[in-house]
Formats: structure tokens, C-alpha cells, sequence
């Protein structure tokens, strides 16, 4: 409307400014004089403008009939689409033009007019290869989703938009949340352009999400071959598929191949802990205990991991706390220093009620470190030394305010997994999990309450003076394993510290 309004006031200003004009040249003396034939001829002022302008056309109108006139002689000369050619010219002038004006429309996100400019450019043009993509775009940024797809479906008929009427239709699958049919969609623009980088990406994502392994690791082989992606990277995404398909493969109860797998897995990428905690596993079910030892080893020189240590004892899972924190030296003696190491001896002299070692191992770690994991540890050492039940619970208090430790962590999104998966729940991205303390705690680690029992494995039975004291202090030890367990300051193996049934503290 206030367009509309301003373009009206120009044109009454304008003819204003024409009469005006005019009216001064008609007031204005002298003029041209002109001598033609013999005879003369006087212009007045305004006449002297007329016929300027009069002149101007006529020399445009001559320069047009000589093009005719070139055409012409063309096409008597054998050149059929000469004619064709001199009418066609100016409307694939003024195609372009709208052409251009579309687009300019479209960057600057005015789908409408975008859409009104691209169908004039296909009246004068007749060229739906250049302007259906305009109108699709356009129509998508409208809200036109019908009209979209019907664009994009004409563009899956030319060989030579197939591609871009393909992409098309299959991020519209995405937006409506059809990733079935997208990823049969991506599979299709990626026969038709392997080497396109965004579509690789995005098909192998599909792929991953629908436990496509396979096809997955056929993609991720192709962005190897067409470079874009560095081998190193392509190795640890190669391992991850690998293991994700031994994963599902072990739910399936198919445990041969889960164990193949599992250690082709281990073979891409020994420093993956996921993969060398399955890997270990698959060889202790082999019963070959040796290479599950220096898989571990191998991966725990790499990063000290609750996972590992869970695994490693699997390997002799009925030995007695004293022959278990023997046998773990293979494990400690690396990277002793390390806050997992640390913890991991900690648990382990709990466990066998050797409490003076435990602290010795902990170390500073419940003043330095502060989180629930080394503070409910420490408060099953206080425990077990016969501290008065006040700074038992001034440590448990603590414990439940304290911070998280390691999680698994997206990268992308920042979310928290319990376990670790290949791709987020999230954020549904690929290979975006590592093992770090997260910004915001909110959720218990997998391997916190439950680490220890598979690392204490099962002892035997204690003495019955033994179990006598045990059970005259299961009313305080019960404090320590609900407060390690309580969802609001989870430690990893923590509650395992004072549990009466493994451990007298």
C-alpha cells in the first residue's frame, strides 16, 4: 500500500516536472535553425527537444530494422533459426533479468516474489533446467511444500537436474522426519554423485542411525577413495562401525561372530575402550585369557578406564581380594599417578580390608579431586579404620554435593550417555563421545554403581565370626551404599567401598 502510494506520487511529480518544464521552454527565446533544401526551418526551444527526441527513436528504430534486415538476409542464406534467433533475443533479455531478480529475491528471503519472478523467467525463457530450482527453493522458503515437491519431482526427470530434484525431495523426508526414505533417497544422489562430500556425509549418518553397518562401512570406504576423509580418521570410524556391528550381533545371541568382530574392532583401533573391553571379552569366552591381558594393557596405557577394569576382571572372576589386587598390578603399574589408577587401587584394598593402603592409594584425590566417586571411598576407608560415625557422614555429605566424575559426553551437544554409543542420542551424530567430566552432572555413569561387582568379582564365604561382624555393622554400612548409590551424586564403584556383602568396612 505505501508502495503503491509512493509510485503515485513520483509519477504526478514527474509529469509536474515535464510541464513545468516545458512551460519554460516555451517562455525561452532563440532556438536551432535549420536549412534544408533550400529551405530554412526555425525551431523553437521546445520544439528543438521534440525533435531531438524524435530523433533518438528514429535512430533506434533504424538500428533495429537493420538487425531485422541482417536476420533476414541470414535466413535467405541457409541459417533456418536466424529469425528465430533476432525475436527470441529480447526475450531471453528480460528472462534473465527476472531470473537474476529472483534470486536476488531468494538471498534476500522474499519466497513470494521469488516465486513470481522464477515463473516469469520460465515464460520467457522456457528453460525449467535454470528456473525450477528457483521455484523450488522459493516455494519451500513460502511455506509451498506441494509445490516444492512437484518442482523438485520435474527436476528428477531431466538427466541433468536429477541430482538436484533428488537432494531436494530427500531433505524434505528429512524435515518431516521419513528417514527411511531419505537414506534410500541419499543412497540414490550418492550413485549419481559419489563424490559429493555433504551427501556422504549425510548417508552414512542415515545409514548409522538405521544399524546399517555394512552399507555404512561401504560409504565411509568411499570418502577414503575420493579424499574426503584422512585416514586416521577413517581407521577410528572404521573400528567404531566394526563394533557397533559386533554389538548388535551379540544381541542377536550369535556370539562367534560377535567375538570377530569385536576383536577386527579392537584391530583398527586398540586406544577405543569400547572396543577393547568387547575385544577382551571375546577372548576370555575363547578361553585365552593372555590375549585378553594385553588387549587391556594395551588400551589401559592409552586411558585408564573403568571399562577396562571391569573387563580385566572378567578374566578371573573368583579370585580372592588379595590375588586380585596382585593381579591387577599389570594394570596399576601404569600410569600410576593417574586419578583412575588411583581410584581403581583404592576400591581394590577396600575390598580386601587392607584400609591403610587404600588411603595411601587414594592420596589427595578426596580433597583435590572432590567428586562423589573419591569422597564416598574415602568415607568406607574412614569407615573401615573405626573413625567415629560423624566424619563418616561428614565425607558421605559431601559426597552427595560433590561433581560427577568422567562421563561419556557428546561432543556436539553435550549430552550425557550412560553407556557408550556410536552415534548420540541426541544429536544423532557419528563418533561424537568421549570420556570427560561433563559441564552440567545429571545423570549416574554406567560405570559407577555397577563397576565394582565385576571387578570384586565373588568371594568366598567369610567365617561365621566374620559374618557376625558384618552383620552388626550392615546398619551403617547401609548408609555408605545408599548414599554411593543415590542418583544425586553418583561414584563410579564407589558404593562398592562398604558393601557388607563384599566387604566389611
Amino acid at each position: 500500500m505505501l508502495w503503491s502510494l509512493i509510485k503515485i506520487l513520483f509519477f504526478l511529480a514527474a509529469i509536474a516536472a515535464l510541464a513545468i518544464g516545458a512551460g519554460y521552454l516555451m517562455e525561452a527565446d532563440g532556438g536551432i535553425q535549420m536549412t534544408v533544401a533550400g529551405t530554412e526551418y526555425t525551431l523553437g526551444p521546445l520544439q528543438s527537444v521534440i525533435a531531438g527526441l524524435v530523433l533518438i527513436v528514429l535512430v533506434w528504430l533504424g538500428l533495429k530494422l537493420l538487425s531485422l534486415l541482417v536476420a533476414v538476409i541470414k535466413f535467405l542464406n541457409g541459417d533456418e533459426t536466424a529469425l528465430s534467433r533476432y525475436f527470441d533475443r529480447s526475450r531471453e533479455r528480460r528472462g534473465f533479468q527476472a531470473l537474476s531478480d529472483g534470486m536476488t529475491a531468494l538471498a534476500s528471503g522474499e519466497g513470494k516474489l521469488a516465486m513470481q519472478k522464477a515463473a516469469k523467467a520460465e515464460k520467457y525463457l522456457r528453460k525449467p533446467e535454470l528456473t525450477n530450482l528457483l521455484t523450488a527453493q522459493a516455494a519451500e522458503m513460502s511455506g509451498d511444500t506441494r509445490k516444492a515437491t512437484e518442482t523438485y519431482k520435474q527436476l528428477v526427470t531431466n538427466e541433468a537436474t536429477r541430482f538436484v530434484g533428488v537432494r531436494g525431495i530427500m531433505k524434505q523426508k528429512l524435515a518431516e522426519g521419513d528417514t527411511e526414505t531419505a537414506r534410500k533417497l541419499a543412497e540414490k544422489a550418492f550413485a549419481l554423485k559419489p563424490r559429493h562430500e555433504e551427501t556422504q556425509n549425510l548417508l552414512l549418518e542415515l545409514q548409522a542411525q538405521a544399524h546399517d553397518w555394512a552399507g555404512a562401512r561401504q560409504t565411509l570406504s568411499a570418502k577414503l577413495k575420493y579424499g574426503t576423509l584422512p585416514r586416521d580418521v577413517y581407521t577410528r570410524r572404521e573400528a567404531i562401525l566394526a563394533l557397533s556391528e559386533a554389538q548388535d550381533v551379540l544381541r542377536e545371541d550369535t556370539s562367534i561372530e560377535a567375538q570377530e568382530r569385536a576383536i577386527e574392532a579392537n584391530r583398527l583401533s586398540p586406544d577405543l575402550v569400547p572396543a577393547a573391553a568387547l575385544a577382551a571379552r571375546a577372548y576370555i569366552a575363547k578361553g585365552r585369557p593372555r590375549n585378553a591381558v594385553r588387549i587391556l594393557k594395551k588400551a589401559w596405557e592409552a586411558q585408564p578406564h573403568p571399562d577396562l577394569a571391569a573387563a580385566f576382571a572378567e578374566i578371573m572372576p573368583n579370585e580372592t581380594p588379595a590375588a586380585r589386587v596382585k593381579r591387577f598390578t599389570a594394570l596399576t603399574r601404569i600410569h600410576p599417578q593417574h586419578p583412575e589408577t588411583r581410584l581403581l587401587l583404592a576400591e581394590l584394598n577396600i575390598v580386601a580390608e587392607d584400609f591403610p593402603e587404600a588411603r595411601r592409594a587414594l592420596g589427595d584425590l578426596a580433597e583435590t579431586a572432590t567428586d562423589a566417586r573419591a569422597l564416598t571411598l574415602m568415607a568406607a576407608i574412614e569407615r573401615g579404620e573405626g573413625a567415629p560415625d560423624a566424619v563418616v557422614q561428614g565425607w558421605l555429605a559431601r559426597a552427595l554435593k560433590a561433581p560427577h566424575g568422567p562421563q561419556w559426553v557428546c561432543d556436539k551437544c553435550n549430552h550425557l550417555h550412560a553407556a557408550w554409543v556410536p552415534i548420540c542420542e541426541n544429536c544423532k551424530g557419528l563418533d561424537t563421545l568421549s570420556w570427560k567430566i561433563p559441564r552440567v552432572t545429571e545423570m549416574t555413569s554406567a560405570t559407577g554403581v555397577h563397576m565394582l561387582p565385576l571387578i570384586v568379582g565373588s568371594l568366598p564365604e567369610r567365617a561365621a565370626p566374620e559374618a557376625a561382624a558384618d552383620a552388626d555393622l550392615d546398619g551403617d554400612d547401609a548408609e555408605v551404599e545408599d548414599a554411593a548409590s543415590d542418583p544425586a551424586a553418583p561414584a563410579p564403584g564407589s558404593d562398592h567401598a562398604a558393601d557388607p556383602e563384599k566387604a566389611r568396612a
